[in-house]
């Protein structure tokens, strides 16, 4: 099995036999489902829960997908949600409007389940790596999401828990700022309540644990502070800070 990470999958269908086996299917693949029959509700379920993706249909009535796909992307918190439009409109120009508003994918329909898991995993692999990967690699770094297991220069790094996600997080995107709110949801779940400045503390013991098995003091530094903004991984030839 592919899927390393829990991924939490938003399905958006009015039609009960097309939800059921969407769930099916997913659950079978190891992907945690919540669904929804209805635009309005879907929006306020992807505020709440922020899935890491969303398979959403193009015909719904009271609010269409088209509707809810701009209302998703105009929205800070839940503008960076994969979505992957559903429809059996296969015209070309359903097809670069279902794109132009936003949507990552778009799959006509009918189409099989095994393609739906393929498309969802392609577009992870883009978003969220550490979700579908084996192994994440930042210059003498490697991070192995399904072993929670660390290494730079092949010797281990232990790392807690909150450090592992947290470096993960840093690792899928390198060079990206990450605020501290962002960090905080990746490593501790969205809808807790800590402070920001705890971020700090588990940077400076992630910091601490990579220059731990060195004399070289650069070998802390590959994360970033960004001054107001949060924290990267560095990008510089040597994957440190100069």
């Amino acid at each position: 099995m592919e899927i390393y990470q829990t991924i939490n999958v938003l399905i958006v269908d009015d039609e009960p036999n097309q939800l059921e086996l969407l769930r099916y299917n997913l659950k079978q693949a190891n992907f945690n489902v919540t669904s929804s029959d209805n635009g309005e509700k879907a929006v306020e379920i992807a505020e709440d829960i922020l899935p890491d993706i969303i398979i959403l249909d193009w015909m719904m009535p009271f609010l269409s997908g088209v509707e809810v796909c701009r209302k998703l992307r105009s929205q800070a918190s839940t503008r960076q949600i994969p979505i992957i439009m559903l429809s059996a409109r296969g015209e070309e120009g359903d097809r670069t409007l279902g794109l132009d508003i936003g949507a990552d994918d778009y799959i006509t329909k009918p189409f099989s389940p095994k393609e739906l898991i393929s498309r969802i995993k392609a577009i992870l692999r883009r978003t969220r790596p550490s979700t579908v990967s084996e192994v994440l690699e930042h210059g003498n770094l490697k991070l192995y999401p399904g072993k929670r297991l660390v290494e730079r220069d092949g010797i281990k790094i232990n790392l807690g828990p909150k450090e592992f996600n947290i470096l993960s997080t840093l690792m899928e995107r390198p060079g990206q700022v990450f605020s501290r709110t962002q960090l905080l949801d990746n490593a501790w779940g969205h809808g807790v309540f800590v402070e920001d400045r705890t971020v700090d503390v588990h940077i400076g013991r992630l910091r601490k644990a990579l220059s731990r098995h060195s004399n070289d003091k650069s070998w802390g530094n590959v994360i970033r502070t960004v001054r107001s903004s949060g924290y990267a991984l560095a990008l510089n030839e040597n994957n440190v800070v100069s």
